[in-house]
């Protein structure tokens, strides 16, 4: 897969994160929120590839749409992840930083 474009690359790489938060998350024995938060959390990027295949501007708008709505959901998790004590404050602060960035960049995209 060729990266092009910075909401792309900025994506790839928060999935990354993503996993390897999961990977962390499963050796501590928590299997229901890891795979809540891998969904969300790695769906951002696959919608961002779908927004750049598709066919039309009202399609790349509705999966660019999904993407955001994706985060809004990968932040909750994350909340959780952090009120529960399976992630220390720094962890969540470093991740949840990651994801207003994606947040902005793809509400700035919407809006143009």
């Amino acid at each position: 897969m060729e990266i092009n474009n910075p909401i792309l690359e900025k994506s790839i790489n928060f999935g990354l994160k993503i996993v390897n938060l999961y990977k962390y998350l499963t050796e501590k024995n928590e299997f229901v929120l890891s795979k809540q938060i891998l969904k969300s959390g790695t769906s951002i990027g696959a919608n961002v590839v779908e927004a750049q295949r598709g066919f039309s501007h009202k399609e790349f708008l509705h999966k660019l749409n999904i993407s955001l709505g994706e985060v809004s959901e990968t932040r909750y998790w994350l909340y959780l992840l952090v009120k529960a004590q399976f992630i220390d404050e720094k962890m969540y602060t470093d991740i949840d930083k990651d994801c207003l960035e994606l947040e902005k960049i793809l509400t700035s995209i919407l809006k143009k």
